[in-house]
């Protein structure tokens, strides 16, 4: 199923760990991208921009294929 605005979700630590931005940046992501449910709140192109609400954290723009939806 495709990622969609306002569907919950979560980062694949594998497709973000191994990712070109991963090895542009820091590769120590935070814990909660995997663990708790963040919303989509604006997609462009492959990237979605994710509010992750239950942590005092900045937006985060992901590639569509490095997020998958939250159960």
């Amino acid at each position: 199923m495709a990622v969609k605005k306002g569907n919950m979700v979560r980062a694949i630590r594998e497709k973000l760990e191994n990712s070109l931005e991963a090895k542009a940046s820091d590769f120590r992501f935070p814990s909660y991208l995997f663990e708790t449910q963040g919303e989509v709140v604006d997609i462009k192109g492959d990237y979605a921009l994710v509010k992750f609400g239950r942590v005092p954290t900045p937006n985060i723009w992901l590639k569509l294929e490095q997020l998958e939806e939250f159960v």
